[in-house]
């Protein structure tokens, strides 16, 4: 713990990517250990991210929750896009597996909900600012200037906001487009804001929204 502090203070690029990386290393394991390891997996990452959060939050000053008419717009355009686009465009992949633990583990069991819960708080709370502070802060401002931190955040540069958008897209490659337009969206939100914390709220309610829908309507694939 004392070393992985002493790594954040010491290094803003490692203070802003190695919690994502770390995330995302864990989520290549859901489903590789069995298939129960698909939730139990999620729920481990979960409370690993919420703690790298934690660890990193002194050492990454922009990465601090703000709520705004234009967070809340955002957040709830990108669901609409996020569900209204599907099926409408080819996929790049499909999942191996659909998240479904009603189905796996008995409709209105208790684990089930446990997980559904999990994915929801996970998805709402945890992953809005790794994902924010690593492609938003961290690589829309590394691809225009080394020392990233030298760039003002509402600083516009049309090329790095069309690659790292693409970039967030094509990591959900079966919901590729919306992944773009949400990256655009986001992305645009920080620059008008000159500020994250508008992004994360917009993230965190799309995905809060999302979570909704899925367990309202049984769209698991969306999961």
């Amino acid at each position: 713990m004392n070393f992985l502090r002493r790594k954040f203070e010491g290094s803003p690029d490692y203070a802003r990517v190695a919690p994502f990386v770390i995330f995302v290393l864990l989520t290549t394991l859901q489903g590789q250990l069995g298939e129960d390891s698909r939730y139990w997996i999620y729920l481990l990452k979960t409370l690993v991210g919420a703690w790298l959060i934690w660890e990193m939050r002194p050492y990454v000053e922009e990465m601090r929750w703000k709520v705004s008419w234009e967070a809340l717009v955002v957040g709830a355009g990108i669901f609409g896009i996020w569900v209204g686009l599907d099926g409408l465009y080819p996929r790049l992949s499909e999942p191996d597996a659909v998240w479904n633990p009603g189905k796996r583990f008995g409709e209105g069991s208790a684990l089930a909900w446990l997980f559904v819960v999990v994915r929801i708080a996970g998805s709402t709370v945890v992953v809005p600012p790794l994902e924010e502070v690593f492609y938003r802060s961290f690589l829309y401002r590394m691809f225009v200037k080394t020392d990233f931190r030298a760039m003002p955040l509402g600083q516009f540069h049309w090329l790095s906001f069309v690659v790292t958008s693409a970039i967030f897209g094509l990591m959900h490659p079966d919901r590729w487009l919306a992944g773009i337009l949400c990256g655009l969206a986001y992305q645009w939100l920080v620059i008008r804001k000159n500020r994250l914390g508008d992004a994360m709220t917009a993230h965190a309610l799309t995905n809060l929204l999302l979570g909704l829908w899925v367990v309202w309507k049984g769209a698991w694939s969306f999961w």
